[in-house]
């Protein structure tokens, strides 16, 4: 029997989350599952690679934080689609789609937590516990977000690990004059990249306060950083008001992100919390060295010294001369990058990540 399979999240940006679920989508088995989204607020750039491969994607449009007519559209679609699975991924789309998907008498109902996400508070922490209690099972991308639910008073029994999933990566079309050219940087320069939304929680203000240390240690690197968000102005401010604000260049959003990442040197992610980054393992995957701080999401994905370097959450110092390290030691930094390239081939692979939910899909299925 097909499993009809409805994926709920709030948005189809750019983020980890709405690229984890386009993946899924895309490449579970259409003979066993029909695989739906349905987008609780706004579309974004995953929704033409769905449609361009045949998932039907649905807008429920809703327009505030307490929508009660988004949520009636929604079991509305829900009551005319009769999934036998909902999957919703995100706090927003776990409370509306969870409810509606109740009150629609979906058979089997999965939430998911993508994130350590301590900006909750504790309503948003008792309706996720309430819920959580009628739902089938939750997965999450890592065990630091199942440590940190289960810190939270949820029950670690109903989570189901399933790591985050990437695509092979396909050599870049660019030669390194034709990437750096797009980054407007000089080609002598070593690059340090971040990528990734311009928000508070990426630590982006210590990332830029580091470029500026490493900048008086060593004249040959500059920093660029890939991405947009509410913080963009408050940084580019900041970085006006360094020494080195010439070798800063923030480039926004951009497509080309993953040809660009392969000619840089070093990625840097200062997240200040996080599940799983997509980033980090798209630049292990290209051979890129790492050097992240030292939280739970990336301590799992990052092995010190190993597969990458840590540096203690807020230690501008050592963010500064471990990077200075990995610059200045050749054979080190490839050693790092290959180790970590074949963790990601190993361990972080779609085809993995898809068959996990296609398993449990099943299983949560089978009494049907």
């Amino acid at each position: 029997m097909k499993l009809r399979v409805c994926l709920i999240i709030p948005t189809l940006d750019q983020g980890g989350a709405e690229k984890q679920i386009s993946l899924l989508a895309r490449g579970l088995d259409r003979d066993l599952f029909e695989a739906i989204v349905i987008v609780l607020t706004r579309t974004g750039p995953r929704e033409s690679e769905l449609l361009e491969s045949g998932i039907a994607v649905h807008h429920i449009h809703k327009r505030a934080k307490l929508d009660p007519f988004a949520w009636l559209r929604l079991r509305k679609l829900l009551k005319q689609l009769k999934p036998d699975i909902v999957h919703t991924w995100l706090f927003a789309a776990n409370a509306y789609g969870r409810t509606a998907a109740l009150s629609a008498k979906v058979p089997v109902i999965l939430g998911s937590e993508r994130s350590v996400d301590p900006w909750k508070n504790a309503f948003q922490f008792w309706i996720d516990r309430l819920l959580a209690k009628r739902t089938h099972g939750l997965t999450a991308n890592s065990q630091g977000t199942i440590d940190f639910y289960q810190e939270h008073g949820f029950d670690s029994k109903l989570f189901h690990l399933i790591p985050n999933g990437i695509e092979p990566m396909e050599p870049s079309s660019l030669t390194r004059v034709q990437a750096y050219a797009r980054m407007g940087v000089a080609t002598e320069k070593r690059i340090i990249l971040s990528i990734g939304r311009l928000w508070v929680q990426k630590g982006y203000k210590d990332l830029l306060w580091a470029a500026e240390l490493l900048r008086v240690m060593r004249e040959d690197i500059c920093y660029v950083i890939v991405g947009d968000g509410p913080d963009r102005e408050r940084l580019e401010l900041f970085r006006d008001n360094i020494r080195g604000a010439s070798q800063i260049f923030f480039l926004g959003h951009r497509t080309d992100a993953r040809e660009l990442l392969p000619h840089c040197d070093i990625l840097w992610n200062g997240s200040l919390y996080e599940g799983q980054s997509n980033v980090i393992l798209e630049a292990m995957q290209s051979g890129v060295a790492v050097v992240a701080s030292d939280i739970p999401g990336n301590r799992e994905l990052i092995e010190h010294d190993r597969t990458g370097v840590l540096y203690p959450l807020g230690n501008v110092d050592d963010l500064t001369r471990f990077t200075n390290q990995l610059l200045k030691d050749e054979p080190r930094r490839k050693r790092i990058a290959n180790d970590a390239q074949e963790h990601v081939q190993q361990q972080h692979s779609v085809d993995q990540m898809i068959a996990r939910h296609a398993n449990l899909y099943r299983t949560k299925g089978s009494d049907l």
